[in-house]
Order: structure tokens, then C-alpha cells, then sequence
């Protein structure tokens, strides 16, 4: 595994969306950055919404905000209300977006966004019907929507685009399209 550019933490809770963490963890991956799976409990398997666990190298309380490009949260239910109830992750977001660096959410996990209080006034997308339950948006329906340091994705179908979209708000462009182009992303 390359791991020359830029730092990411992918944090799963327990009933996290499968398809969302496994496409963005291999998107980061292949892009170079380095990529710790974080449990929300604590390392060791964490079982998504579908019954596939993925084994978490390490744990929520180990990530640091300033050791960090991007902190990503997959969606899934109930894996998205976890992270949502998680006074560390909570915690951890606010620093990234207080330290510069960029929070990344997808399908129903804005909800941990939302209630961090990181959304208000800002431009977003999730899974359809969750947009009512972030409060002061606008909600774009947009496959991707990056407005800030806040990038927010769709659901399970457009997971490699989110994550090539975090590649290239990380600083790596050319990296993105590349691997848009190889892995047949249109």
C-alpha cells in the first residue's frame, strides 16, 4: 500500500453501509493516501448494516484532528445514528473543521455532521429523506456536494465518486481523474 500523500481516517460504527467504506478506504488507497480504519468501539471487526464486518486497525480515540487531511463517515443504518450519538466523534469533527482540514460524510451520516453542528447554512446532499433532519441546509440531491471544508455524498451508488472527490479536495487532482479513468468512474 502506497502511502506518500496525505493522511485519512475512515471511522465505522456498527451498522455502518459496506459499500461506503469499502470504495472509499480502496479510492484513498489507491490514490496513495494513507488510510486508518477506525472503530467507533475500539480496533478489531466492526459488523456493517448487511452483515459484512470489516476489521477496524484501530480505534476513534487513537485519531487525532491535527494528524489528519480528512475524516470520512460512511452511511448506513444504524451506523450513521452512532456516529451521530458519539460525543468523541462529535468532538473530533469539530476540531477538524476548527484546524482547516475537512470532514467527509455520505448517505445518512451528514447526521453526525448535522449534530456537531458543522451544517448550518451550508450546501449538502444526502440519502434522499435525510435531508429533513439537518436542520439549516440546502440540499443540492447532487451525487457530491462540497461547500467548505464539508464534503457530503449521495448513498451506496456514488461512493467511488465521493471518493474520488476527497482525493482531489485533499490536493490531488491528477490523481483523481486518473483513477476516475481506470476504474471506469463516468
Amino acid at each position: 500500500m502506497a502511502t506518500t500523500d496525505g493522511r485519512a481516517a475512515v471511522v465505522l460504527a456498527p451498522g455502518f453501509e459496506e459499500t461506503e467504506a469499502v470504495a472509499v478506504i480502496d479510492v484513498l488507497r489507491r490514490a496513495g493516501v494513507s488510510v486508518a480504519v477506525a472503530g467507533l468501539h475500539g480496533a478489531g471487526p466492526v459488523t456493517g448494516s448487511h452483515g459484512l464486518a470489516v476489521v477496524a486497525d484501530s480505534a476513534l480515540s487513537s485519531l487525532r484532528a491535527d494528524e489528519l487531511d480528512v475524516l470520512v463517515l460512511p452511511g448506513g443504518m444504524p451506523g450513521s445514528r452512532n456516529l451521530a450519538r458519539s460525543p468523541g466523534l462529535l468532538d473530533l469533527l469539530r476540531a477538524m473543521v476548527a484546524g482547516g482540514r475537512r470532514v467527509a460524510a455520505i448517505c445518512a451520516a451528514p447526521l453526525a455532521l448535522q449534530a456537531a453542528g458543522l451544517l448550518k447554512g451550508r450546501q449538502v446532499t444526502a440519502y434522499p429523506g435525510i435531508e429533513r433532519e439537518l436542520g439549516d441546509v440546502t440540499y443540492t440531491g447532487t451525487d457530491v456536494q462540497v461547500d467548505g471544508p464539508v464534503i457530503t455524498g449521495k448513498g451506496p451508488g456514488t461512493a467511488l465518486r465521493f471518493g474520488l472527490e476527497i482525493v482531489r479536495a485533499i490536493g490531488k487532482p491528477e490523481k483523481a481523474a486518473e483513477l476516475a479513468t481506470a476504474m471506469l468512474v463516468g
